[in-house]
């Protein structure tokens, strides 16, 4: 089992860049494949992007391609989302999470942990 707790949200102009950090607890975090989806109110979850176990691979979602990174350190059991050039439509509650058996997937349902959430707005 792994806990997981979101980390760098927060209110930020149009062109801004803010990188989020998902925190997990246990010792087998470089066993899980991870991914950050976003919600925005009154919308579906939504995948942005995913990592596989060992951090060689990554997938993005189409509209933050070109402008997020997703990124592992498993020596410090953390997934990052980088993102740039922050538009208004990117404001969501980001959430990380964590898969046992799929690496990559973009459905909210291969994955087994979710953390609570982080606020991202951006607005001028």
């Amino acid at each position: 089992q792994v806990q997981l707790v979101e980390s760098g949200g927060g209110l930020v102009q149009p062109g801004d860049s803010l990188r989020l950090s998902c925190a997990a607890s246990g010792r087998t975090f470089s066993t899980y494949g991870m991914a950050w989806f976003r919600q925005a109110p009154g919308k579906e979850r939504e995948f942005v992007a995913a990592i596989n176990e060992i951090g060689r691979r990554s997938w993005l979602g189409g509209s933050v391609k070109g402008r997020f990174t997703i990124s592992r350190d498993n020596a410090k059991n953390t997934l990052y989302l980088q993102m740039n050039s922050l538009k208004p439509e990117d404001t969501a509650v980001y959430y990380c999470a964590a898969s046992q058996y799929q690496s990559g997937s973009y459905r909210k349902y291969d994955y087994d942990y979710w953390g609570q959430g982080t606020q991202v707005t951006v607005s001028s």
